[in-house]
């Protein structure tokens, strides 16, 4: 493993869990509160992806949380450009607007942001793009990752036959280098037309970096493959989401369709794919498992479910360690309202796609 990766973990993941108390057994206890709407000016909805700031450069200040919008304000999927800024406070403003006939580089099919967003303590932000023209699975396309500067501008794309349908991805920041690990949902997905594909990939992209020039990649690695994965009327598309990176280089994926949550071992370091990797649980309050993320006090996994609002707790060895509800809306209660995850030291924070809002989950010690 390489050097010094387990102290640099607390700063370097944008889903690494670092709150002290554990969740309740039952749907009980926390206080959870509303910190801002995530709409901006333009009427972008559907928030996917959150991720804290880690340091303060340009427009990135730290501690404040951005936020992606997948959908347009006309709730297509795959068309939102939205990237906004909020301060613990509440206060929003817009971080990032992205054009998609002004990029500088090639992204197939345009921008439409997914889950997939990290800040870089350099001031890089990296942001998933799985792109539709009318919202619909027919015509999505493989997007790309696009990197944005401090300032919120598009300085490049990360394109590649590795990269189709970014859909979730975390990393390990280690100052002049990142690991980006990333999972891929439209690999033949379109043209199953809705039946099951097991082709979904998590790929690991190494950068070089520096605050003065745009990152570099220096190598792609599939280091999980077969994932199933289909589209889906409602949800666009199904497939592996959720990423999150333990201490000791354990990568753990949400397998959304299959309900579990997957370990590929040390995935900073592989240089093949561990194909879906080792089960962790099948536990039956998984439904749809999405955002991921990972305690770093004592290495359980956090997952939020699609399917009907819930987060649970379980640890490394794959027992349930609790749940909580966080969201009743729609019907069945809480489904589709439930996708990104980032900690801070004041709890967690979750977006709800049923209220388009920002959410912070504080945890009473027990």
């Amino acid at each position: 493993m390489r050097q010094c990766v387990t102290s640099r973990l607390m700063g370097a993941m944008a889903l690494v869990l670092v709150l002290a108390p554990a969740l309740p057994a039952q749907d009980a206890g926390g206080q959870i509160v509303t910190v801002a709407s995530t709409v901006p000016a333009n009427g972008d909805v559907n928030p996917y992806g959150v991720a804290i700031v880690p340091a303060s450069i340009g427009k990135l200040v730290k501690g404040h949380i951005l936020v992606s919008n997948f959908n347009n304000s006309a709730n297509l999927q795959g068309t939102g450009t939205t990237i906004v800024d909020i301060a613990p406070n509440g206060a929003v403003s817009l971080f990032a607007w992205i054009d998609a006939s002004a990029l500088p580089s090639a992204c197939p099919g345009g921008v439409g942001l997914t889950t997939a967003l990290v800040v870089l303590r350099a001031g890089w932000v990296i942001v998933g793009s799985l792109p539709t023209t009318d919202g619909t699975a027919a015509t999505a396309q493989a997007g790309c990752l696009i990197v944005l500067n401090h300032a919120g501008a598009v300085v490049e794309t990360i394109a590649s036959n590795l990269i189709n349908g970014p859909w979730d991805m975390t990393a390990l920041d280690m100052g002049a280098t990142a690991d980006l690990f990333v999972a891929n949902v439209l690999n033949d997905t379109v043209i199953g037309n809705g039946g099951l594909v097991d082709e979904g990939t998590v790929v690991r992209i190494n950068l070089a970096l520096s605050q003065t020039s745009m990152p570099s990649v220096a190598s792609m690695t599939t280091i999980g493959s077969g994932f199933p994965e289909r589209t889906d009327p409602a949800a666009l598309v199904i497939g592996p989401t959720g990423l999150g990176l333990a201490p000791d280089g354990t990568l753990y994926v949400a397998d959304s369709l299959e309900n579990r949550i997957a370990a590929i071992a040390d995935g900073v370091n592989r240089s093949s794919t561990v194909g879906i990797g080792r089960t962790v649980t099948l536990n039956p309050a998984l439904n749809d498992p999405l955002g991921l993320a990972v305690r770093s006090s004592n290495g359980n996994i956090f997952t939020v479910n699609g399917n009907n609002g819930l987060l649970v707790e379980t640890t490394p060895t794959g027992a349930p360690d609790g749940r909580l509800l966080l969201d009743k809306n729609g019907t069945p209660p809480g489904s589709g309202a439930l996708f990104g995850l980032a900690t801070a030291a004041e709890g967690l924070y979750f977006v709800d796609d049923a209220t388009n809002t920002l959410n912070l989950l504080t945890i009473a010690h027990n």
